[in-house]
C-alpha cells in the first residue's frame, strides 16, 4: 500500500522546479495533489508528467493561483476539497529569490518578495488551518531556506522573508500543541532550478548583487528531486512524530 494513499495535498508554486518535484514525489507515493501556480500552461505540463508516472491524471488537480491573493488560495483549497476531500497536507512552496544590494533601494522588489514569500505563506495557512484544527489533524510544510538560518549578502530581504517563515512556523507549533497539527520547515541550500540561472535571477534583483554574491561555487548542488524526497520523508512519519525542520544542503556548501 502506498504511504500516502487517500491523502490530499495542496502545493503552491507547483509549475516547475521544487514544487513540481514535490508534487511528483507525493503523487507517486499515493497522494492526490492539487497544484497551484500562476502559469497555467506550465501546470498542465506538470500534470501530464505526473499522469505518465502514476498512470492516471485522476489524482491531479491544477488551478491558476496567485498566492498574494487570499481568494486564490481559498479557491484552490475549495477545489481540492470538492474533488478529493479534506486537505491533509499543505506545502507552501511559492517564492522568489532576487539578488539585490540593499544600498540600491529597490523597493518594488522588496514589496514583491514580502508579498510572495511572507504574505503568500500566511494566505496558504489561512486557507487550511481552521479545517485542520477542527479535524484535529493536518500537516503544513513551509519551504524555507538555509537563508532562514543565516543571512547571505545580496539576499538581505530574501533572508529576512525566510526568517519570517521560520518564526511563523514555530509559532504555529507552539500555539497548537495537542491539536494534531504538525508544521515542518524545509530549508534547502543551493538547488538547480530556474530561480537563478544564467547568472540572472528570474525573480528580479540587480546585476551588481549577482556578480558579487551569486556566482557558482563549482560544487555539485541539490536537485529539485532531493527536496521532494525530503518532504516525502517528513509527511510519511507516524502521527506522533513531528519532523519540525529539515536542513538539506549540498555536501560541500554547508552554511
Amino acid at each position: 500500500m502506498s504511504e500516502l494513499s487517500g491523502k490530499v495535498v495542496v502545493i503552491t508554486g507547483a509549475s516547475g522546479g521544487i514544487g513540481a518535484a514535490i508534487a511528483t514525489r507525493l503523487a507517486v507515493g499515493g497522494a492526490s495533489v492539487a497544484l497551484g501556480a500562476r502559469r497555467q500552461s506550465a501546470l498542465e505540463e506538470v500534470r501530464d508528467a505526473i499522469a505518465q508516472k502514476v498512470g492516471t491524471a485522476d489524482r491531479v488537480l491544477i488551478k491558476e493561483t496567485d498566492v498574494t491573493k487570499r481568494e486564490d488560495l481559498h479557491a484552490l483549497v475549495a477545489a481540492a476539497v470538492a474533488q478529493f476531500g479534506p486537505v491533509d497536507i499543505l506545502v507552501n512552496n511559492a517564492g522568489v529569490m532576487p539578488f539585490e544590494l540593499l544600498s540600491n533601494v529597490n523597493q518594488d522588489s522588496w514589496d514583491k518578495t514580502v508579498d510572495i514569500n511572507c504574505k503568500g505563506v500566511l494566505n496558504g495557512i489561512a486557507a487550511v488551518l481552521p479545517a485542520m484544527l477542527e479535524r484535529k489533524s493536518g500537516h503544513i510544510v513551509n519551504i524555507s531556506s538555509d537563508a532562514g538560518r543565516k543571512v547571505f549578502p545580496g539576499l538581505g530581504v530574501y533572508s529576512a522573508s525566510k526568517m519570517f517563515v521560520e518564526a511563523v512556523s514555530q509559532a504555529l507549533r507552539l500555539e497548537n500543541v495537542g491539536s494534531g497539527l504538525r508544521v515542518t520547515t524545509v530549508q534547502p541550500g543551493n538547488v538547480a532550478t530556474s530561480l537563478v540561472e544564467n547568472g540572472q535571477s528570474s525573480s528580479g534583483g540587480d546585476k551588481e548583487a549577482m556578480e558579487r554574491y551569486g556566482g557558482a561555487s563549482g560544487y555539485e548542488i541539490l536537485r529539485p528531486e532531493d527536496i521532494g524526497n525530503a518532504v516525502f520523508y517528513a509527511v510519511t512519519q507516524p502521527p506522533f512524530v513531528a519532523v519540525n525542520e529539515v536542513l538539506i544542503e549540498p555536501r560541500d556548501e554547508p552554511i
